[in-house]
């Protein structure tokens, strides 16, 4: 088969970021920087716009996995990206397709107003904030070494809530019989503790004992995080909402044009219409 002579009319790399993590936390087989140490970021084709409006691939994250490997082909399994990385490589990906700026329509939280801003991608790539992870968590015989969850993990315990949600929603109905409604609850009650207790360990780098043992074995993890006192549990769960606070793009800063007070908004992302207009309220 000939050379297709519309080849060198294909896309080609609209800017070149590089990634919050700075590829730390990546295995080998996921990712490939360029000797910068950055990654080429292309444009969305068609057939990317379609994934982003098509509901199922983005309810299981499929759909957000096939645009960034389309967009960052150096990304070779997003599933294994760590979630740092994930709404900077967004980002990276809307500038690329659609320039720097994005309009958000917005409600000032001081009067209520509703106008048009016009948001820096570009400022908030740069701005990205990434999580203190050299400190170990330290108890009184252990010492928790932590890194961020790899984005399959990430979208696996948001598939689970999603779907605990719906079955205590189920379970509120009035014409659910007692026994089925018992059973379902014991049941949410073994996947809520699965689901905390997974993010635990996909959180883990390892666990360093008294003696100087490193335990770097998922499996061990999990069996003692199931044994342990809640006092380690309940300090890992605080430490984990305290780097959620800390990771992440900056807030929006505005001044409303009506009342012209300084107010800003959290930079949320919907995966659905991230890639579209989006109202913020």
């Amino acid at each position: 088969m000939s050379a297709n002579p519309l080849a060198k009319h294909f896309r080609q790399p609209t800017i070149y970021m590089k990634l919050p993590s700075a590829g730390r936390f990546w295995p080998a087989d996921a990712l490939s920087l360029t000797v910068t140490g950055d990654i080429p970021v292309y444009p969305m084709t068609a057939k990317d716009e379609i994934v982003l409006r098509t509901p199922d691939a983005l309810m299981n994250g499929q759909g957000i996995i096939d645009v960034i490997q389309s967009c960052c082909p150096n990304i070779t399994d997003a599933w294994k990206m760590p979630s740092i990385d994930v709404d900077a490589v967004l980002i990276a990906i809307r500038i690329a397709s659609y320039g720097n700026q994005m309009d958000l329509d917005v409600v000032c939280p001081n009067c209520k107003h509703e106008h048009t801003i016009g948001v820096d991608l570009s400022y908030l790539l740069d701005n990205v904030k990434v999580p203190d992870y050299t400190t170990k968590v330290k108890f009184t015989k252990i010492n928790i070494k932590l890194h961020p969850q790899q984005y399959f993990s990430v979208n696996a315990a948001n598939q689970i809530r999603y779907e605990e949600q719906r079955i205590l929603n189920a379970l509120t109905a009035e014409n659910v019989a007692e026994d089925v409604r018992l059973a379902e609850y014991t049941e949410h009650i073994k996947k809520i503790v699965d689901l905390n207790v997974g993010i635990l360990v996909n959180s883990t780098e390892y666990i360093e004992t008294d003696e100087g043992t490193i335990v770097n074995d998922p499996a061990f993890i999990n069996e003692f995080y199931l044994n342990c006192d809640t006092e380690i549990v309940h300090g890992l769960q605080s430490k984990l909402a305290d780097i959620a606070k800390e990771a992440g793009v900056p807030d929006i800063k505005n001044t409303c044009p009506a009342c012209e007070k300084e107010y800003s908004l959290p930079m949320e992302f919907d995966y659905s219409n991230f890639f579209a207009r989006k109202s913020l309220a």
